[in-house]
């Protein structure tokens, strides 16, 4: 029922999108990528097509091989048979999604909402503030089922995602009907598959247990070279030199397809970051810029500068300038925005320790009990979309405001803490000069939440050694944490969760969503008798049950100086988190968390590989 509605649905927006194209765009004479582009697709469209099929075969087998219907192999047992048969069926969906991976940057640019049927991830995703529910589908659905205990259990739902996809993929050629796109928009969505290469496919974060993501981001990578060659044809400036960074950044991922072994910082150093580079150069240089996708700055040099993620475009940073920042740097310290005129924001959120406190959990007001959950950094908590553990405020300022007047923090009136402010004339000075459009009554919970989150919003310094090494310092990373990055990137799967260039939980490429998880974290750190957390994070605040124990993925950045950890303060020391990662999370300790998030399978990192990790995470400490 489920698969019939959903492909009524996407034929449905394959007309819907396919009329708007027509109806909506002017014929094009002066496109100089539209026909090349065009002309891939196609090719590629009947190629993904075929590469469905063949999966769609190969999982059939399955269920012929388990019914007993399919041929009978006398050399070698039932059981052998099976097992070659899903390893043939793992090899059909690693070819298909490497079909996939040329048109990728094509689908998820154009026609982003036909997308997702291919290649969204293994579990429920909720449409907010609709709160509507994302079915799994696709081929990240049909990787967890093959690479379970007993594929041969998942035998109807396996053919049920095939036909899905073979189906989708038999449509999409006419998406390529009276399709228009400018040479501008071309650029952005190949600047984007770039984006995507050097922050999700390196890490495994669509295909963690097949392990092809090297191998997919040379699938990538060579369509962006073909989509680009029409471009470079023209000589335009910079061409050349984008040519042979482009061929380059292809060799080396043809030449080292493991996955485990990859180098990803020599390939992000040598090849894909002067890749990105030289791409921007040649966009600024034909005057092609747009920017209709994503938060990122195109200006910037590269994903990991200093400037790449601006923090104007997050919801608390409207107006900011350098007077309201001051001024929230002297609010931060205020104890008259406490009920008792002894709490500030410092209280909790020490300067001196990172914006955090050295406590699993908070003190509260009462001066004798806790806070529920552990105070995490203030450092780059501007760059998300939401705030709390939970995420129930969508802006610094919804969240100071929520501090300040709950019980158990902070315990302010908003009325009195105004009143009082206006009590005093250096403030109303300041106040006044933050914001001069209100120059009359210029302090109210309003301004008083704006200048607080002005200055959180400029608490991101990114100076860290990594930071220095990324932008050209050599001597700044040890050999240890370079092995910790590349293992964090790859192995250790963090970098899937934690997302460059931050590592928090802001969804590359486009940065606009912030990604919750459900971790497993446990109420103990006895993980031979680990106790299950009763904290029900987002599910507080939207009662449904995909967001049961789910939390905001933080940042890892200055993690060396803000333990405890996670959000109860569970853990004391960063080699506990790490392992606890390593033994699957709270499903690998034996807790029964079927909602888990995180896969439960051990990584089986080395105790020399975790402490790698914990270096390369220590490496990210910034200089305050």
């Amino acid at each position: 029922m489920y698969q019939n509605k959903l492909k009524i649905i996407i034929q449905f927006l394959l007309f819907i999108t396919c009329l708007s194209v027509v109806l909506g765009l002017k014929e094009s004479t002066d496109r100089i990528g539209l026909k090349p582009l065009t002309d891939e697709m196609k090719t590629s469209f009947i190629l993904f097509e075929q590469s469905t099929r063949e999966l769609q075969n190969a999982v059939s087998l399955l269920e012929e091989n388990s019914s007993g219907k399919g041929k009978k192999e006398i050399s070698i047992t039932q059981k052998e048979l099976s097992g070659a048969r899903i390893n043939a069926a793992k090899e059909a969906l690693k070819n298909s999604r490497m079909a996939y991976k040329r048109i990728e940057f094509f689908m998820d640019y154009f026609f982003q909402s036909s997308s997702l049927i291919y290649n969204r991830p293994a579990k429920v995703e909720v449409e907010e503030p609709y709160m509507e529910y994302q079915e799994p589908s696709g081929f990240q659905v049909i990787e967890a089922m093959l690479f379970d205990a007993d594929p041969l259990v998942h035998q109807k739902e396996l053919a049920d995602q095939a036909e899905l996809l073979v189906s989708s993929a038999a449509d999409l050629p006419a998406l390529l009907y009276g399709f228009d796109a400018s040479d501008n928009q071309v650029l952005e969505s190949v600047r984007l598959e770039l984006v995507k290469v050097i922050t999700l496919s390196i890490t495994g974060y669509d295909a963690p247990e097949l392990k092809s993501g090297i191998e997919e981001s040379y699938q990538s990578i060579f369509t962006v070279q073909k989509v680009l060659l029409p471009y470079i044809k023209k000589d335009l400036p910079g061409s050349a030199l984008l040519n042979q960074q482009l061929g380059a950044t292809v060799d080396y991922l043809h030449q080292h397809p493991d996955f485990d072994s990859f180098d990803r910082m020599e390939f992000l150093r040598h090849y894909a970051l002067p890749l990105q580079e030289q791409l921007r150069n040649f966009i600024q240089s034909s005057k092609s810029e747009l920017q209709q996708k994503s938060v990122l700055n195109y200006e910037a040099k590269n994903i990991f500068s200093p400037d790449a993620i601006p923090s104007n475009v997050f919801p608390d940073a409207a107006n900011r300038n350098l007077k309201m920042v001051a001024l929230g740097k002297k609010l931060f310290l205020e104890k008259a925005l406490s009920g008792n005129l002894k709490r500030s924001c410092a209280s909790c959120h020490h300067p001196d320790q990172y914006f955090s406190e050295q406590l699993k959990t908070s003190t509260a007001f009462d001066g004798k009990s806790s806070v529920s959950r552990n105070a995490p950094s203030l450092l780059y908590a501007g760059f998300q979309y939401s705030q709390f553990w939970d995420g129930r405020a969508k802006s610094l300022q919804e969240q100071i405001k929520t501090v300040i007047s709950n019980p158990f923090e902070m315990n302010g009136d908003h009325q009195v803490i105004v009143a009082e402010l206006n009590k005093s004339a250096d403030y109303r000075r300041d106040f006044a000069a933050a914001f001069p459009e209100m120059a009359v009554n210029a302090i109210n919970i309003k301004t008083v939440a704006d200048a607080l989150a002005a200055y959180l919003g400029e608490l991101n310094p990114r100076n860290s050694a990594f930071d220095r090494y990324m932008n050209g310092d050599s001597k700044a990373l040890k050999s240890e944490a370079l092995k910790g990055f590349n293992l964090f990137m790859g192995k250790a799967q963090c970098g899937s969760c934690h997302f460059a260039p931050l590592f928090n939980g802001l969804i590359p490429p486009y940065y606009k969503l912030t990604e919750y998880e459900i971790l497993g974290t446990p109420a103990n750190a006895d993980f031979k008798n680990a106790k299950k957390d009763k904290d029900r994070g987002r599910h507080d605040f939207f009662p449904i049950s995909y967001y049961e124990a789910a939390f905001k993925t933080p940042t890892v950045r200055n993690v060396e100086m803000t333990a405890p950890y996670m959000h109860n303060g569970v853990f004391k020391d960063l080699y506990q988190v790490v392992d606890f990662y390593n033994k699957g999370g709270g499903a690998g300790l034996g807790l029964d968390l079927p909602g888990q998030t995180l896969s439960a399978k051990p990584l089986n990192l080395s105790e020399k590989e975790m402490r790698e990790i914990v270096d390369f995470m220590k490496s990210l400490t910034d200089n305050l």
